[in-house]
């Protein structure tokens, strides 16, 4: 196994249960809406990856602003994981802020968690999920496949402006086709919008680092 910065954090939270493809010992685990008084257990679960330039970090205000967008869940009353499905278009989601405690890693509860997001986007009638990961085995597992980086210029520019890797972003985009033929919806122009004020600043692409998931 290769051995890249943040190999370890990336991979536990990702890979989690994705070696025997299943959830098992997972059976107290209830994943649900999240809900405000939640909010200090998903801050110190998803900054502490951030700590470690895994994802980004999070804001009490910002999680109080998109609670709705997040799942939890609960063993034995304690928060040990949360993701999000955050809405761009009427197509298209992208499923972020996946964290699972760390004396949960590899249980499955990674898994678990995307799969319940994925549930719910289907429900609510998206086409598209997409994702940015150091990990594309996890997903290709679950039924994701890699895409262009520039085939998504839904992606939140105003997050990007945060991330440290902004000067040379690295990760890699993957994408689950909700609907059958949602790939028309990859490069559809986003809605418009009020013109901003002042230049408009991308991210640049740099090269993209792939981890090991064996």
């Amino acid at each position: 196994m290769r051995n890249f910065p943040g190999h370890s954090v990336e991979e536990e939270i990702m890979e989690s249960g994705a070696e025997n493809g299943g959830t098992g010992g997972l059976y107290n685990v209830t994943v649900r809406q999240a809900r405000l008084a939640d909010i200090p257990a998903m801050l110190r679960l998803i900054n502490n990856y951030a700590a470690r330039s895994v994802m980004l970090p999070r804001t009490e205000l910002e999680l109080c602003e998109s609670l709705r967008d997040f799942l939890v869940a609960i063993d034995d009353e304690q928060l040990v994981g949360c993701g999000a499905l955050h809405f761009y278009t009427q197509h298209m989601a992208e499923l972020r802020s996946l964290a699972v405690d760390p004396d949960r890693a590899r249980s499955g509860l990674g898994r678990l968690i995307t799969e319940e997001l994925i549930t719910e986007a289907s429900k609510l009638g998206v086409d598209v999920v997409f994702a940015f990961t150091y990990v594309p085995g996890f997903f290709e597992k679950i039924g994701f496949r890699m895409v262009d980086r520039g085939a998504l210029p839904l992606k939140a520019w105003k997050d990007c402006l945060r991330c440290p890797k902004f000067q040379a972003c690295d990760e890699i985009a993957m994408a689950r086709e909700i609907t059958p033929g949602a790939e028309i919806y990859m490069s559809a122009p986003p809605p418009e919008e009020e013109p901003a004020e002042g230049t408009p600043m991308f991210p640049i692409l740099g090269t993209p680092r792939i981890l090991d998931d064996k």
